[in-house]
This record gives structure tokens, C-alpha cells and sequence, in this order.
């Protein structure tokens, strides 16, 4: 009884050394983000200074952008637009997809834990050579066989077969995998935001083209007036056929300027489409010129931005994706051990087969080391420690150019916001000029090139004034895509919630939008 114990005591402890074993390779500790720390505030931050101009970054204090973040320009056009996006962009979809594959990965790693057990059932049915008569026949898995005899052989078989995790290879190898699943999830949000961006800028470009068609139709519909006035003049031999044919140039040049607007309109409203997954032969959206103003972004501190971009969270993944590489590596240099059984029913008559007599097996072990191969381990090795290098260096690249697009955005917003300010003063003194050159050619003062000057004038001011507009809405979106969009570090799922089983529910697609809800012309 004593010595059965003693048995069963060693191999419970080997059973759970074999089950925990040891990791090799470097515990993987994030690196710095940055060579030196994040500065308190952005560079780019607006001040209450009198130049600061009348637009206002909110401050750090309030609160961060949630969710969907475009909700913050208060269009509900956009707002549908962007909700039809989520749902049937091929982009996104294709990503959600490569996530999919990247948990399924981590599910084939997990299965290398555990045994593989397998049977292969055989029926053989035989007759041995006349010429072995009184003889004995062949040997082997089919016994002993006489000349001229037949015979039939049943057999079900099970295999058993285990490589104990000893050095970690197989949770080195689930951890990589886990953390690449992260990094396809983040993968994933950055193409929402990017995608999401893209739509949100496209749209504003439209409706600024819109803008542009509106003043182009109102200048349009001056110079038509200006070009009767002309008429009249020269009809009654008050001015002669020059002013004419000037005033008829002048409203030419804007029509064929008009028309030329449709093309840049045509291609923002087929990205759209593209962009919500629809033909863009049957979408359309209605014209509307830009209105809007931007809203304030609320950009938080420095500091807060490697919490939220989703590139940064993926470039750091890749970091740790590099460092369970190592260990796996590292692992090589090991031996493996692989434990295996086998065992089952053997006989020659199906009602026997299941008897105890009928019963088979075979238990054993292999140790494998690798005794020389040329350096192939250490330069293996080497190179997953260079890759990881690698990786550390593109992730604070990821970071340096993260905070160089919130700087970049911020002071595009600050300086776009001062430059309207001077450019709807230049609008107002453009027209007031028009107005003096009009009043001066109808009383004979001057001539109508005044006229035209000054038409032209206030036509490229006011061209410059929609686009500056147009410019700051993009600015504004590209700031917060820069910052992030809505999403934050705590979205990003952990290596537990990757390694979930997948489901069927899982796999499917979205629902795809109704036709009605493609279209923001339909009602």
C-alpha cells in the first residue's frame, strides 16, 4: 500500500511539473513611449490672448470625445451617413474579418496543450498463398497465417500523443497570438476612425463645393444685371460696345467657372458612396451649401493621447507580439519531450472484438535535443531580439507622429480661424469697392473696367472665404482622427476576451442598410 502511494505521489509531482514547466525568453515590460516625457500641454493650444482668434480648443479639463464622435458637428445627415459607414464599409468589414482570423489563431495555438488523441478502426479480410501450405504464413499485425487459409481481423485502436509544455513554447506561441489579436483589434478601430474621417471630410468638401455653386450663381445673376445695364448704355449711346462685350466676358468666365464645380461635387458624393458600401450610380446626396462652423474639440493633455489612438495601441502590440517571439525562440534550445500511449480491441471475430482478452497496449516516451546545427538557434533568436528592436523604435515613431498630426491640426485650426476673420473683412471691403465702381459707372464717372475689377475681386475673395471655411471643417476632423476619435485604451480587448470561443453569431456580417436608408435624397 505504502509503495503504491509513493507511486502515485511521483507522478502527481511529475504530472504537474510537465503541466507547468517554465518560460523561457525576456519578460516583456512596455518601453518608453518617448525619449523624453510628454510636455504638460500642447505647443499648438490656443491661449486667451487677443490673437488667439475667436475658435477655442477646449481645455484638458473637459471631458474627452466618446463613441461617435461626429455627433459633435450636430448634422443629422452626416450622423445617418456615418451610422450606414459602420455598417456596410468593405473596408471595415474586411478588417473585422482579419480580426476573426487572428482570434482563430490563438484557439489553434491553445489546442497544442492538450493530447491529441485519435483511433483508426481497420477490417481486413485475407487469404494466404496455396503455395505456404503447412507452413507458417507472414507475421505482424495480422498473426500467423498458413498457406491457403483466409482469415479476418477487426481492430479498434486509440492513440494517445503529448508534448509537455516544458519551456513555453506553446504559451509563448498563444501569448504572440493573443497579442497579435489585439493588434488586429486596433487594426480595426483605426480603420473605423480612418474610414469614418474620410466620410466626415468628403462631406464637408461637398457641402463647400455647394457653397462655392451658391456664390458662383449669385455672382451670375450680377453680372447678368451688370451686362443689361451695359446693354442699355450702349443702346441709348451712353457707353460704348466695349462695356459690353467686357460685361458679356465677365458672366461667361463665371458660368464656365459654375459648371466646372460639378466635377470635384460628382467625385466627393461617388466617395461617399464608396465609403457606405453603395453604387455610386444610385446615391445622391442634396446640394446644401456649408453653414457650419467648427465645434470645439475638447484635446485633453499630451499625456492622454497614447491612451487613444488606436495605431499607437496596435504598434504596441506588435512590441509584445515580438517579445513572446523570443521566448519561443529561446525555447529551441531544449529538449522535447513527447509522452504517448496507444491501446484498443484486436480480433479476429467481430463478437470478440470487445472482450477483455481482445485487449491491446503500449505506453512510451521520447526525448529530442538538437545536439548541432550551425548557429541556426542563436541566429534564430538574434533576429526575432532585432524584429522586437525594430518594433520599439517604429512604435515611438508611431507616438512622435502622433503628436505631430495633434499639432499640426491645432495650429491649422488656430491660424485658419485668424485668416477668415481678415478674409470676411477683405469680403465686405471687395463688395463695398463693387458697389462704389457700379455707382460711379452709372453716373459716367468711370469706365466699366472698374466694374469688372471690382466683380473680379469679390468673386476670389468670396471663393477664398468658402474654401478657408471649407478648410477649417476638414482641419477640424483631421484634428480629432489625430486625437484618437471616440475611442480610448479601454475598448481594446484583453488576451482573455480574444481567446473566447468564437461563435457562429460572431462570424456573421452586420445587417446591411435598407435601400431607403442608402440614399439621403430618398424621403
Amino acid at each position: 500500500m505504502m509503495k503504491n502511494r509513493l507511486r502515485f505521489a511521483t507522478a502527481s509531482s511529475i504530472a504537474a511539473l510537465l503541466l507547468s514547466g517554465c518560460m523561457v525568453g525576456p519578460k516583456y515590460h512596455p518601453p518608453t513611449a518617448t525619449v523624453q516625457p510628454p510636455p504638460a500641454a500642447y505647443k499648438e493650444l490656443p491661449t486667451d490672448s487677443p490673437d488667439s482668434g475667436p475658435w477655442k480648443v477646449a481645455q484638458p479639463q473637459d471631458e474627452m470625445l466618446r463613441g461617435k464622435w461626429w455627433e459633435i458637428y450636430n448634422d443629422p445627415e452626416l450622423n445617418a451617413l456615418e451610422e450606414q459607414l459602420n455598417v456596410n464599409n468593405l473596408n471595415i468589414k474586411q478588417s473585422f474579418e482579419n480580426f476573426m482570423a487572428a482570434r482563430a489563431l490563438v484557439a489553434e495555438a491553445r489546442s497544442q496543450l492538450f493530447p491529441t488523441v485519435g483511433t483508426a478502426p481497420a477490417y481486413q479480410h485475407s487469404r494466404g498463398s496455396g503455395n505456404l501450405k503447412n507452413t507458417i504464413g507472414t507475421t505482424g499485425s495480422t498473426g500467423t497465417t498458413t498457406g491457403g487459409q483466409v482469415s479476418t481481423l477487426y481492430t479498434l485502436p486509440f492513440s494517445v500523443s503529448w508534448e509537455p509544455d516544458l519551456w513555453g513554447k506553446i504559451r509563448n506561441t498563444i501569448r504572440e497570438n493573443q497579442y497579435n489579436a489585439q493588434l488586429s483589434a486596433a487594426d480595426l478601430e483605426n480603420v473605423k476612425l480612418t474610414e469614418q474621417a474620410a466620410l466626415a471630410s468628403f462631406f464637408f468638401e461637398l457641402r463647400g463645393q455647394d457653397a462655392l455653386q451658391k456664390i458662383f450663381d449669385e455672382t451670375i445673376e450680377a453680372d447678368k444685371r451688370t451686362v443689361q445695364l451695359s446693354r442699355d448704355r450702349y443702346e441709348t449711346g451712353v457707353d460704348d460696345l466695349i462695356s459690353l462685350v467686357e460685361a458679356q466676358n465677365s458672366l461667361q468666365n463665371a458660368q464656365a467657372s459654375a459648371i466646372n464645380l460639378g466635377i470635384a461635387r460628382a467625385q466627393f458624393e461617388h466617395a461617399i458612396a464608396v465609403l457606405i458600401g453603395t453604387n455610386p450610380s444610385s446615391f445622391s446626396i442634396p446640394v446644401k451649401p456649408l453653414s457650419a462652423l467648427p465645434p470645439p474639440v475638447p484635446v485633453g493633455v499630451p499625456s492622454q493621447l497614447l491612451q487613444r489612438r488606436p495605431d499607437i495601441a496596435a504598434s504596441e502590440r506588435a512590441m509584445a507580439a515580438a517579445n513572446a517571439e523570443i521566448g519561443i525562440a529561446t525555447a529551441a534550445y531544449y529538449p522535447n519531450l513527447t509522452l504517448s500511449a496507444s491501446g484498443g480491441f484486436q480480433s479476429s471475430s467481430i463478437t470478440d472484438l470487445f472482450t477483455w482478452p481482445s485487449r491491446f497496449w503500449s505506453v512510451g516516451a521520447s526525448l529530442s535535443e538538437t545536439i548541432y546545427d550551425a548557429g541556426l538557434r542563436r541566429a534564430t533568436v538574434l533576429q526575432f531580439v532585432a524584429t522586437y528592436n525594430a518594433d520599439v523604435a517604429s512604435y515611438r515613431q508611431t507616438v512622435l507622429t502622433a503628436f505631430q498630426q495633434v499639432e499640426d491640426n491645432m495650429a491649422a485650426e488656430r491660424i485658419l480661424s485668424k485668416q477668415i476673420e481678415e478674409q470676411e473683412q477683405a469680403v465686405q471691403s471687395a463688395q463695398k469697392y463693387l458697389e462704389l465702381a457700379l455707382a460711379r459707372y452709372e453716373t459716367g464717372v468711370d469706365q466699366f473696367l472698374n466694374v469688372l475689377v471690382a466683380q473680379t475681386t469679390l468673386l476670389s475673395d468670396q471663393q477664398q472665404l468658402a474654401t478657408l471655411h471649407t478648410q477649417s471643417m476638414t482641419a477640424s476632423v483631421q484634428l480629432i482622427e489625430a486625437l484618437g476619435g471616440g475611442w480610448d485604451l479601454s475598448q481594446l480587448p484583453t488576451p482573455s476576451q480574444v481567446s473566447q470561443k468564437i461563435t457562429k453569431s460572431d462570424l456573421e456580417p452586420p445587417q446591411a442598410a435598407t435601400a431607403n436608408t442608402a440614399n439621403p435624397a430618398n424621403p
